[in-house]
């Protein structure tokens, strides 16, 4: 550690991301999108709506068979300190069930939060391709934890 350099606390990261966004309380959802669009982890100010620069929600697949507009809840969200690091997880979302109903699209999983007024953006999942969800079920599984915050 260099003379000057700043370094935040630990539980500041843990504090931030239960008092903005309240994510233990909050309802976050999994919202499945096409391929219009590509998800970067810099994209600037993601939301799902308006309000930000960037709305995944204009290429969210076609609600129908067993997928509701809006997506999945992550139920049992959680923020935690462990080791030094904050870390979020919550329950895998639920897995879409095969219906001939159901999107052909499905390329991006984009996770945010619901509660939230600005409805924004917490992470993507790259699903590899685009996934017919008429051929077969999708299911989301989430490493433990989903995310994990440091100031490496």
């Amino acid at each position: 550690m260099a003379q000057g350099d700043v370094h935040v606390f630990d539980q500041f990261l843990v504090d931030a991301l239960e008092k903005k966004h309240d994510l233990e309380n909050d309802s976050i959802k999994c919202a499945l999108i096409d391929s219009v669009q590509t998800p970067a982890t810099t994209s600037a100010d993601p939301r799902w709506g308006a309000g930000g620069t960037v709305n995944f929600s204009t290429d969210e697949v076609t609600a129908g068979g067993n997928y509701v507009a809006g997506g999945a809840d992550c139920a049992n969200p959680a923020v935690t300190l462990n080791g030094g690091l904050a870390e979020i997880d919550f329950d895998d979302p639920a897995t879409w069930a095969q219906n001939v109903s159901n999107p052909t699209d499905a390329r991006w999983g984009i996770i945010y939060n619901d509660t939230s007024a600005g409805k924004e953006c917490i992470g993507y999942v790259d699903l590899g391709s685009a996934f017919d969800m008429t051929t077969g079920d999708l299911t989301i599984t989430w490493g433990a934890p989903f995310a994990t915050l440091n100031q490496a």
